[in-house]
């Protein structure tokens, strides 16, 4: 048997994973000099209204190396592997943290994938290896189809401002700058693990239509494109957005995820895009 491993960055809903018996490990947001875990002590609503009133960007840190014990005690004595689907270690010390908490456990089958994502498409990982898992596959088979879908995996999404990527050394603050000064709407990637410039629209409704034919010209249709949309305050553009993939493409399930405070962090409110995987 194998034991998939997922932490807060994936955006799958706790009462999803609990259901599956896929633990769920927090990531760490620090307001000055109070720290949260993000699974229990700050959901995404609570960590919007902190980060609204604070004078200062929080800043986050990878969930502790103990944190893994408890779950990977548990997996050698049932003889079990792991495989831990974890967040791009360009963008998250998760991958280093679940590998130090590895060599605590000499002789236990611990897989650590760096899957080079977040958010929706880390989910989507998730969800493949667990039921991947469930159907009686092996660790080998299950990091194979991992492997398989990382180059795989796009990304893009919109911010409402680009305050958030600055003051989190994401972008540069003259290009901040320049970009509200010409309001413009860029459109990010996910690429290679970090966050990259996609293109540029003058406003969001262009950005949202450009993403509709982003998703058009590259999605395949079925189960396996795995297509999401990630939001965060953003309920019902994230609603409108789905009802037009659902012209465009020939996908029967598109699942909107909730950005967790991790990510919000340095996307900041109001935040919402796409997810899937090109054949």
């Amino acid at each position: 048997m194998v034991k998939i491993v997922a932490d807060t960055t994936c955006g799958l809903p706790r009462d999803l994973l609990q259901q599956r018996g896929v633990p769920l490990i927090p990531q760490v947001v620090m307001f000055s000099e109070e720290s949260y875990h993000d699974d229990k002590d700050l959901d995404t609503a609570a960590f919007l209204k902190k980060l609204k009133a604070s004078p200062t960007l929080p800043k986050t840190a990878a969930p502790e190396p103990p944190l893994y014990y408890p779950i990977f005690e548990e997996a050698k004595q049932k003889g079990e592997s792991v495989i831990v689907v974890a967040p791009t270690g360009k963008a998250s010390g998760t991958v280093r943290s679940a590998e130090t908490a590895a060599q605590e456990f000499p002789g236990l089958d611990v897989r650590v994938v760096d899957t080079q994502t977040i958010s929706c498409n880390l989910g989507s990982m998730v969800l493949v290896a667990d039921d991947m898992a469930k159907d009686g596959c092996s660790a080998d088979e299950i990091v194979a189809r991992l492997n398989y879908m990382i180059p795989r995996g796009r990304i893009y999404f919109l911010v409402d401002t680009l305050e958030y990527l600055a003051r989190g050394g994401r972008i540069g603050g003259a290009k901040r700058l320049l970009a509200e000064l010409l309001e413009i709407k860029p459109i990010l990637q996910i690429k290679d693990g970090q966050v990259e410039s996609f293109e540029q629209q003058r406003t969001k409704k262009r950005a949202l239509a450009r993403l509709v034919e982003v998703v058009a010209e590259s999605c395949p249709g079925g189960e396996n494109a795995h297509l999401c949309v990630l939001q965060v305050e953003a309920e019902r553009e994230a609603e409108a957005l789905v009802q037009e993939l659902k012209l465009k493409v020939n996908v029967p399930n598109i699942p909107i995820y909730e950005l967790p405070p991790a990510i919000v962090v340095h996307a900041g409110p109001r935040a919402m895009g796409v997810g899937f995987f090109v054949e």
